[in-house]
């Protein structure tokens, strides 16, 4: 066994080499396909879309708020993977009076390529996770963000109409785009909104996002009545919001979405 720190500053024993990990995390469990983990992952959420051929055929444990214990025990994991913002408090302490359980903290684009380098550390594939690292900070590099920045509303939800705060994983990308978050002096890290709210904070650009809530065409004009002559676009939720090996395609992704925008 090794014992190692996770992102919340918790000390874990892990085995040396895990050979059956759990993944409560969309984002962290396509990082763990891109890693090479293949038949070492035994377990993923209902909510770990990708890779496909996972989603079809990895066992399923619950949602990411709502693990099912049970269906874990089955899997007898050496290792289960959270993520604090994610997964639900109550879960987390369950699991980890049976379990070995590491937990990501990722609030920004730092953190994000950390956790790829810990994740690589804790499941004996640093050499892929630095080759990832590498690609991503390139990616980022390239990125020409919005000069003059434009102020952005990144809505999450709809009834409750709720945006993306500071101190979260969006606001840093919307930087990185060179979109100033209109909500970012709000306490909330996913401060919920009145439409007076959001007429009042007159934000140059709205995004409604593909994810938590599936935003879709016939959105925009509700939000177009709300902010009149304010552009509406909607927007990719996994491109501003997975912190995993994803993030090799987001720069690429922005660089497209902000080409031809103006005020």
């Amino acid at each position: 066994m090794r014992s190692l720190t996770d992102q919340m500053g918790r000390t874990l024993l892990v085995p040396e080499r895990p050979e059956r990990i759990i993944s409560l995390v969309p984002s962290q469990t396509e990082l763990l396909h891109d890693l090479g983990l293949g038949e070492r992952v035994v377990g993923i959420t209902k909510f770990c879309i990708h890779p496909e051929a996972w989603f079809r055929s990895k066992a399923r444990v619950g949602g990411t708020k709502q693990v099912d214990l049970d269906k874990v025990r089955a899997l007898v994991p050496d290792l289960i993977i959270g993520n604090k913002e994610e997964n639900a408090q109550a879960d987390i302490e369950a699991l980890e009076r049976e379990f070995p359980v590491w937990m990501s903290d990722v609030r920004e684009l730092d953190g994000a390529l950390d956790m790829i380098r810990r994740v690589g550390m804790l499941t004996w594939c640093t050499s892929q996770a630095e080759a990832l690292v590498t690609g991503i900070g390139q990616a980022f590099a390239t990125m020409q963000p919005l000069t003059p920045p434009l102020s952005a509303a990144y809505l999450i939800w709809h009834e409750p109409m709720m945006v993306a705060g500071t101190d979260t994983f969006v606001n840093d990308m919307l930087a990185r785009c060179g979109l100033t978050n209109a909500f970012a002096h709000r306490t909330e890290r996913y401060p919920q909104l009145s439409p007076a709210e959001l007429a009042a904070a007159d934000p140059d650009v709205i995004l409604l996002s593909s994810e938590p809530f599936p935003f879709a065409e016939k959105h925009i004009l509700h939000y177009n009545m709300l902010c009149p002559g304010t552009p509406v676009h909607l927007v990719d939720g996994e491109r501003f919001s997975w912190y995993g090996s994803r993030l090799l395609r987001s720069p690429a992704y922005f660089s497209g979405l902000l080409a031809g925008w103006t005020v």
